[in-house]
């Protein structure tokens, strides 16, 4: 089991890494820390404490704290949208914390609410019915790689920024493949 101290040194190191502070709101900074440790313990991964996750690894890639959007988020407001990530100026206070808007698409949103319904007959036995759920995650997910760096990903859309070098979603491409996941 994931503690808090450990969850709090897991993100000041990847925001050291990156330039970034952790909020300097003590209290406001502990319930972030706990977000994260609830849903490292109720999904097996630190989706964002601040988004609704699905529960669903392959729907919830980009909201992974640090998430695919901390990064422009930072950059453009000071603060990820749920303000655990700032800058130094808003850290120091030089700035005011603001409200930020959301990046995630509407489309990766609703996944959280509600998860896709598979019609099976009432004869198909569980094995066919878990293969007909993966076929349907599976089948929208491409392979893209970094024309900067060489990072390769698989999911539905690249990621906002390249985690390896930083680079922007444009420089992404697709590979394609011969195999088709579709079913």
């Amino acid at each position: 089991m994931t503690t808090i101290e450990e969850v709090k040194r897991r993100a000041e190191a990847d925001a050291k890494t990156f330039g970034y502070y952790l909020n300097a709101d003590p209290n406001f900074l502990q319930g972030l820390l706990e977000g994260l440790k609830q849903n490292e313990e109720r999904y097996g991964y630190p989706s964002c404490p601040c988004r609704l996750a699905s529960g669903n690894l392959d729907y919830d890639r980009d909201i992974i704290c640090p998430c695919d959007y901390r990064d422009p988020d930072v950059a453009q407001f000071g603060a990820c949208y749920c303000g655990l990530y700032v800058r130094r100026d808003v850290y120091e206070r030089e700035t005011e914390l603001r409200p930020v808007p959301e990046r995630r698409p509407i489309e990766k949103q609703m996944r959280s609410y509600q998860t896709p319904v598979v019609e099976t007959e009432s004869k198909a036995s569980a094995n066919e019915e878990k293969e007909e759920i993966v076929q349907i995650t599976i089948g929208k997910k491409k392979l893209w790689y970094c024309k900067q760096c060489g990072y390769v990903v698989f999911r539905e859309e690249p990621p906002y920024i390249c985690p390896i070098c930083k680079a922007k979603r444009e420089l992404f491409a697709e590979i394609k493949t011969r195999m088709d996941f579709s079913g």
